[in-house]
């Protein structure tokens, strides 16, 4: 059967490129071991934007409040909220002086802008290092900033750090959401380590003010609601000017979703930036999701028809060895081994989700920031 002769030989030319990429890109970051930089101390800004957020700063606020560091300030920016986020945040202000508030009042032109409301904390903020986190996170550790900022030198302008979720036990949705962040941040420090930086997540990120200004802030991709950490990754990082931090005393946790609507949704809107993306960042994440696709397709597909079956175990245990060699040694790194067992099969209900958030993105635009 021809046809079939055509799906078995493009199967073969899938695992083989899926082995290269696990092999030389992701190994980059999964056989590699944190650096341990001389600790700085120089003075750092903490930002953080907060719309609605009045209970998650009182949960999560002292343990940036707590944290093991000489010299730092939290900016707390509260953009239109209306609920009484405002009140929480001037209240620990009160109490510690290192606290800036930025209040931000909505106007029709940024309406419902997290950017804006970002560039106002930065302008506000007294260092030139800022590290970035949501109201929602929470640091594993009394010395994630000291963790992130020992990674900043002459030439490093930014950071790349780990936001990971709470685990639930007995959540098949929560494990889903941790094997997507772990995946995703899987492949961004692992381009960062092959020279291709292409992204970062605003739970955890740190750059100088310097680099903001200079490249005029979100003003290239204003317009677009959403975006403000990989976007702006995106358009400053190079191969030189980008660092990553993968020390789990520089985590920070937060909690994940809890009914698959509110995740889809959420993805959804992280979706919708990446065909803003560099050309070449396009081409090389799309490639990577229709190898994972094809994989799967295709292989079911001969297995189902048994044509050439005893070879195509064989391929599929070459591909599925390397993922479990490769994700697993990533998830020891990201504190995420009680997903190693499950890897096939979230997997393929990832890509399956992850394919009809594609569809639902061409038919109608997500929504953005609250």
């Amino acid at each position: 059967m021809p046809i079939l002769d055509f799906l078995f030989y493009s199967f073969i030319i899938v695992v083989c490129i899926q082995v290269v990429i696990y092999i030389f890109i992701y190994g980059k970051f999964s056989f590699s071991k944190p650096k341990k930089p001389a600790l700085k101390k120089l003075p750092v800004s903490v930002i953080i934007c907060a719309k609605n957020e009045a209970e998650n700063l009182e949960r999560f606020l002292p343990t940036i409040i707590q944290q093991n560091y000489p010299e730092f300030e939290i900016i707390l920016i509260n953009d239109a909220s209306h609920d009484n986020t405002l009140e929480v945040m001037q209240k620990f202000a009160e109490l510690h002086s290192n606290i800036k508030i930025v209040n931000v009042k909505p106007i029709e032109t940024f309406w419902g802008n997290k950017k804006y409301a970002l560039t106002l904390g930065i302008k506000a903020s007294s260092h030139d290092l800022l590290l970035f986190t949501d109201a929602d996170c929470k640091p594993t550790s009394k010395y994630w900033i000291s963790g992130m900022i020992s990674h900043f030198n002459t030439k490093t302008s930014i950071v790349l750090g780990f936001g990971a979720h709470i685990k639930i036990k007995n959540s098949f949705l929560n494990k889903l959401i941790r094997f997507e962040t772990l995946i995703t941040a899987l492949r961004y420090f692992s381009f960062a380590k092959i020279g291709m930086p292409y992204m970062g997540v605003g739970r955890n990120l740190a750059y100088k003010k310097d680099l903001f200004f200079k490249a005029n802030g979100f003003m290239n991709h204003m317009r677009i609601k959403s975006g403000d950490d990989d976007l702006f990754i995106n358009q400053v990082a190079t191969a030189n000017n980008t660092n990553i931090c993968f020390n789990k005393n520089s985590f920070t946790t937060s909690p994940a979703k809890t009914r698959f609507k509110d995740w889809f949704t959420q993805k959804r809107r992280h979706v919708s930036t990446a065909k803003y993306y560099k050309q070449k960042h396009k081409i090389l994440l799309a490639l990577t999701y229709s190898m994972q696709l094809l994989f799967w397709v295709l292989g079911l597909i001969l297995l189902a028809t048994t044509h050439q079956w005893f070879t195509v175990i064989l391929f599929l245990g070459l591909r599925l060895i390397a993922q479990y060699i490769i994700v697993g040694s990533a998830s020891k790194k990201l504190d995420s081994k009680d997903l190693i067992i499950l890897i096939p099969f979230l997997e393929i209900f990832l890509i399956s989700v992850q394919l009809f958030i594609f569809i639902n993105n061409l038919i109608s635009k997500p929504n953005h920031w609250k």
